[in-house]
């Protein structure tokens, strides 16, 4: 995964909404260091802060993600299983029904 381009995206969409990465990092529950770290690509996030940032930012997680995924490999794939098996029954939970709005928004005409 592009980390560098997922955190441009974020910091762009940020900005778009005049937020300083403080308030942004007070409103999803993470430090403002966290944010920093992102935005330059030198963290990775979990499943849930990415849920909270693209619902803050007011866009989707498909949208945050479609520059740092390289389609041409099972990125997809190996990223969702392991998310999947590092979490626990809630956040499996909440890794299915991620995917199911997934799997609903793509099967609607656009």
């Amino acid at each position: 995964m592009d980390y560098q381009a997922l955190g441009k995206r974020i910091r762009e969409e940020r900005l778009k909404l005049h937020l300083t990465q403080e308030k942004l990092a007070e409103d999803i529950g993470v430090s403002n260091t966290y944010i920093g770290l992102i935005e330059r690509g030198e963290r990775s996030l979990s499943l849930d802060t990415l849920v909270r940032l693209a619902n803050r930012l007011g866009i989707t997680i498909d949208y945050l993600l479609q520059d740092s995924v390289d389609p041409k490999n099972d990125v997809y794939e190996n990223i969702w299983r392991q998310l999947f098996n590092n979490a626990s029954p809630d956040q499996q939970e909440m890794i299915i029904n991620v995917v199911k709005l997934l799997l609903n928004y793509t099967s609607q005409p656009h």
